[in-house]
Order: C-alpha cells, then sequence, then structure tokens
C-alpha cells in the first residue's frame, strides 16, 4: 500500500508510519463509534497493528464504551490507579511513579492476557515521553530458519515479579499465532518473561536475552510522539512496546484492557528441563514449583 490512503467517501485518512508497523487514522469522531466502526477499526489494527488517533479527546464514559465493542474490560490485575478509581480503566502518572519504561506485552503473566489495548493520553510532556512499538511478527521473520525452528519448539515462564507478583505465573509458547491473519510472533519480553522452559537456566538466559534485544531492532519499531487528547489502540497478540523515559513533570495515561486472549503456537517439542542435584537448582526453583502447580488437577476435577 502508499504510506497514505484516503477515503473520498468517508474523508478517513490513514497515514502508514513505518513499513513494520503503525499508522496514524484522522476523520473518524472515536466519541460516536457504532458497531461499524468498531469493525473499520478492528480491520486498520489487524493490517497496521498499532493506530494512532489524535485530537479525540474521549472522556471516561466514551472512552470505556469504545473498549466494550472490542470484548471484556478489566482493571489492572495488581497495580492501583494514581488517581482515578474506575473498575474498567488502569491510570499511571509519572509523578506516582507510572512510567513503563521497559519493553513488555501486557499481561503476559496471565493465562488469558490482553487481546488490545485503548490508551488515552490525558496529559503529557511538552517535549520527549515518546512511547516505542514494536512488531514481533517482523521481529520473528526475520529470523534465520534455523533459530525460527528452534524458538518454535520452547515454551517460557512469564511471571509478575516485576509487580512484586512473583506468584503470578503462565506458561506460552515463544512462538505464537496469530488467530486472525495465521502469521507467527515471536512471544517473549524483558519486562515480564523469565526462562524458556526447554532450556538449562544457562542457555536460556542466552537465548531468552538475546531474543529480548532482537525484538527492539529499530527496523521493527515505530516511536509516536504524542499530543494531548491521542487515543492510541494497539494489538498485544503481536507487539511490544515501552516509554521512553526522557521527560520531566507530569504525564498522565488511561487505558482499558480487551482481555480474553488464547495463545497458541506450536507448542514445545521438548519436555522440561530442570536441574536435579547441585548449586545451579537454585535458578530452577521458580520453574519447578510452576511445573508442580501446573500438574496439580484443577479444582473439582479430582
Amino acid at each position: 500500500m502508499t504510506m497514505t490512503e484516503r477515503d473520498p467517501l468517508t474523508g478517513v485518512t490513514v497515514d502508514r508510519l513505518t513499513p513494520a508497523l503503525g499508522a496514524e487514522v484522522r476523520g473518524l469522531r472515536l466519541a460516536e463509534a457504532d458497531e461499524a466502526m468498531a469493525a473499520q477499526i478492528g480491520a486498520l489494527l489487524v493490517e497496521h497493528r498499532v493506530l494512532f488517533f489524535p485530537d479525540q479527546h474521549l472522556d471516561l464514559d466514551q472512552h470505556v464504551a469504545l473498549g466494550r465493542f472490542f470484548g471484556p474490560l478489566e482493571q489492572h490485575p495488581h497495580l492501583t490507579n494514581a488517581y482515578l478509581n474506575h473498575p474498567e480503566v488502569f491510570e499511571l502518572a509519572a509523578s506516582k511513579g507510572g512510567i513503563a519504561d521497559e519493553w513488555h506485552t501486557d499481561l503476559t503473566f496471565l493465562a488469558q492476557p490482553s487481546v488490545m489495548s485503548i490508551l488515552n493520553m490525558v496529559r503529557c510532556a511538552d517535549a520527549g515521553g515518546d512511547t516505542m512499538w514494536t512488531s514481533l511478527e517482523a521481529a520473528y521473520d526475520e529470523l534465520s530458519p534455523a533459530l525460527q525452528e528452534l524458538c518454535e519448539g520452547l515454551s517460557a515462564l512469564h511471571d509478575a515479579t516485576a509487580h512484586g507478583r512473583p506468584e503470578a505465573w503462565a506458561i506460552h509458547p515463544v512462538v505464537r499465532v496469530h488467530p486472525v491473519t495465521g502469521r507467527k510472533a515471536l512471544y517473549v519480553n524483558d519486562h515480564f518473561t523469565r526462562r524458556l522452559v526447554e532450556l538449562t537456566h544457562a542457555e536460556s538466559e542466552l537465548l531468552l536475552g538475546y531474543l529480548t534485544r532482537w525484538v527492539t531492532d529499530p527496523r521493527f519499531v515505530v516511536r509516536y510522539r504524542w499530543t494531548p487528547g491521542t487515543i492510541a489502540m494497539w494489538d498485544n497478540r503481536c507487539t511490544q512496546h515501552c516509554v521512553v523515559n526522557d521527560f520531566g513533570g507530569e504525564r498522565i495515561i488511561q487505558r482499558v484492557t480487551i482481555m480474553g486472549d488464547e495463545v497458541e503456537g506450536p507448542g514445545p517439542r521438548w519436555s522440561p528441563h530442570t536441574a536435579r542435584r547441585g548449586a545451579v537448582t537454585y535458578h530452577d526453583r521458580q520453574l519447578k514449583a510452576a511445573l508442580r502447580e501446573r500438574s496439580r488437577p484443577a479444582a473439582g476435577q479430582g
């Protein structure tokens, strides 16, 4: 497609920001969203993975109503809002330490993580405080075939240690498949992914470190400069994001998070690897505990 497309009937303009991902959309009034508009936005999101809608200035009810077109909403399971008290809206304020400046996909420590997120930029710095997103599909595509094959046979342990909740964990495939497009994506991130399950601790440290650095290659990234009232939407099934922490003053965002993702991929080809004896078992304690918990029968099943 061309870098900018305009629908002559509706006046909607879609300006593609990079070849990998990202588009700025003008001509839609999100406060007036209906099912037809939500379907149009959903199709654009599948194509571009992250969308930006400047100058929207949604109020809280309009923001929540927009999110509900795409699925069930949930507040953050661990973090509390800076000022706002709302069961379906997550709020971060820089003055309260709310700067998400590590690369991550939202809530991957859950067994059913977030499908997508919709962010309202309530207040931003005059300069700085940009956010970067990366395409995990482009990152997978650019791996060598040999490394693609290895990653497709692995799974990874994700947890919420970053939130002080290491007991909140999930195991997901390292390579996941998008349920709409069928494209494969690398599903590991620096913030929540702790261990590659089928490898030794030392092997996991090397490969996981490489993969979490690899996905931030500039070829896969879009960087967006905010203005107040901009709405951003991104697909958590194939992206990561990170705030550039280079600003002073206040920055307040409000986010609705669409839940219910089912993470599917090729699946592990090997058994989990944990050391049987020796000092190295210290590094395997969390993985062993997670595997023991996973093997227990669910409540009501005996």
